[in-house]
């Protein structure tokens, strides 16, 4: 099969390339575009606002195609996963290994982020300004509690769930509704089939959906580079950087090593992850990815029942990217903050707001801009100044791709863990599909 593939991929024109190359070409038009609007409309704000509402407008369909396909196919997925094993007790074997690798490998972006903020201190020498008035809204929003958190799990209403596209709250009803078909023993077997046709449905549907995003990319990054400007990353480039390399170096050391101790085929993950991390990276969205990440990881060797359940539990409680961000960020405004207030915010003190964020970030699901929600939340505590986070807003859409996509890749790689911690990772399918290494 993976010779199949090689033999189309050779055989494929130079006018109809592979929908990752697609993708890159899109963000690249979408970059040039913006940057020719940005500079065409000058300070005509309003005219500017008024030309970038068309590329939005190519965005926002996409994504609402990709949203409307969420909740069936976790839905879906998860019934047809889990009812179709006669053991329930794997259920919850796979949800305590899963929390307790989220838990490591957070720790893990924490540290990573706070020892290179550290080395670099990109917020040495940063006069703090901006408009804090721009965080009003942002900051009505609040993380929940550790409580909240645990409630929030549990919807009083699966369509009200579905309507509002939280991942978590479908994939807990879809958990008991599918214990509840396999109790059901002869009963419930019409259900799980249909869960399985479904599945299969969606799928098709998101190969169709996918024929759309290069246009859906171009117009994402169009409108962020078009409304802000390559300029704005000047200011705070120090910081943006920094967080580029040390998403990188956490890639390549803790993936990395986590591929290693895993057994992952290298290369074969790549080519399996590559276009979801470009999709992520230029639509900053994680939901954007997701259809194709269950579709792939099953490709890859993971069993649907493990995908199935590992990454909608990840896209609340395993933002590699953005806890890493986080980190950062605190201390970058911890440090500008220095500057004017001469007062040292020592390692202790670092440490205690790390295991701060340990605990609100996992808190943060379906509350929009949720970084940058946990990281008001933080300043309040630590009585670190918003101005700081005011400044950053202006640069967030560009740190947001680079956290997202890693976000991405890391749910798909605990997926792949918890397969084979399971003993049921399928190698050969992976290699059969996505090449050797």
């Amino acid at each position: 099969m993976a010779a199949d593939s090689a033999n189309v991929a050779a055989r494929r024109p130079w006018w109809r390339p592979s929908l990752t190359t697609q993708i890159v070409i899109g963000l690249l038009v979408g970059i040039l575009g913006g940057y020719v609007v940005n500079a065409g409309y000058g300070a005509d704000e309003k005219a500017r606002e008024a030309f970038l509402a068309w590329p939005g407008l190519l965005r926002d369909i996409f994504l609402h195609l990709i949203r409307m396909m969420v909740a069936p196919l976790v839905f879906a997925s998860l019934v047809a996963g889990i009812a179709g094993h006669e053991d329930m007790k794997k259920v919850g074997r796979i949800g305590l290994k899963s929390l307790i690798y989220f838990e490591v490998v957070s720790m893990l972006a924490l540290a990573v982020g706070l020892l290179l903020v550290n080395l670099i201190q990109p917020g040495a020498g940063v006069t703090l300004s901006g408009d804090v008035s721009k965080l009003s809204t942002i900051a009505q929003a609040k993380p929940h509690n550790v409580v909240e958190t645990i409630l929030h799990i549990f919807p009083t209403s699966v369509f009200q769930a579905m309507a509002e596209g939280d991942v978590l709250q479908i994939a807990a009803f879809s958990v008991v509704f599918a214990i509840a078909c396999s109790l059901a023993g002869e009963a419930g077997k019409p259900i799980v089939a249909w869960c399985e046709a479904l599945r299969e449905v969606m799928f098709k549907f998101a190969g169709v959906v996918m024929v759309f995003a290069p246009l859906g990319v171009a117009g994402a990054i169009m409108v962020t580079v078009g409304s802000q400007g390559l300029g704005v990353l000047l200011g705070l480039g120090k910081l943006v950087l920094s967080l580029y390399f040390a998403l990188a170096v956490f890639i390549i050391v803790v993936f990395g090593a986590v591929i290693w101790l895993a057994k992952v085929p290298l290369r074969p993950f790549i080519r399996a992850t590559r276009e979801l991390f470009a999709l992520a990276f230029a639509t900053a969205n994680s939901e954007a990815a997701l259809p194709g990440a269950f579709r792939n990881m099953e490709r890859f060797g993971v069993p649907e029942g493990i995908v199935g359940f590992v990454l909608p539990m990840g896209y609340s409680f395993n933002l590699d990217g953005s806890t890493l961000y986080l980190s950062m960020a605190s201390v970058f405004i911890a440090q500008a903050a220095e500057t004017v207030t001469h007062q040292h915010f020592g390692l202790g003190q670092q440490i205690v707001m790390m295991l701060t964020l340990m605990l609100t970030s996992k808190g943060v699901a379906a509350v929009p801009r949720v970084s940058m929600v946990v990281l008001i939340a933080t300043l309040q505590s630590f009585q670190l100044p918003l101005e700081g986070a005011a400044m950053i807003l202006g640069v967030d859409a560009f740190m947001d791709m680079a956290r997202t996509s890693v976000n991405v890749l890391g749910n798909c790689l605990a997926s792949v863990v918890i397969a084979r911690w399971e003993g049921e990772f399928d190698e050969k399918k992976a290699l059969a599909e996505f090449g050797a290494s």
